[in-house]
């Protein structure tokens, strides 16, 4: 098994409940981790017999530039397309990060976990 991680992504969007989060934006934090059984054998030094964290965080990316009301929407658009991306992926976890979410007193952020899969 192998196991592909993307920590800390950044991306100011304006995903937030209410119009005033739309409005403003904030910063976000991504991390993605996928566990898979290679593609083919990975001594061949291919990057088609992996999952490429390129793709990872442009699928991300894509996703974030996507306003949504819940960071979960989010997450789950963005583990949809891994998975329609990479079929042989067999676990994937998602982690939205919401930074210095807009709330009565200083919180660092709140977040939001998917996961796919079995483990």
């Amino acid at each position: 098994m192998v196991e592909i991680n993307l920590q800390n992504a950044e991306f100011f969007a304006f995903h937030g409940f209410y119009a005033e989060e739309q409005l403003l934006g904030s910063r976000f934090l991504v991390d993605i981790t996928v566990n898979f059984k290679p593609n083919g054998n990975l001594n061949e030094d291919e990057i088609d017999n992996t999952v490429n964290y390129e793709q990872l965080y442009n699928i991300a990316c894509d996703e974030m530039k996507n306003t949504r009301k819940l960071i979960e929407t989010v997450g789950q658009a963005i583990a949809d397309n891994i998975k329609k991306t990479f079929p042989f992926v067999e676990r994937t976890r998602v982690a939205i990060k919401k930074m210095d979410p807009p709330l009565k007193g200083k919180v660092g952020h709140s977040s939001v976990v998917i996961v796919y899969g079995d483990k």
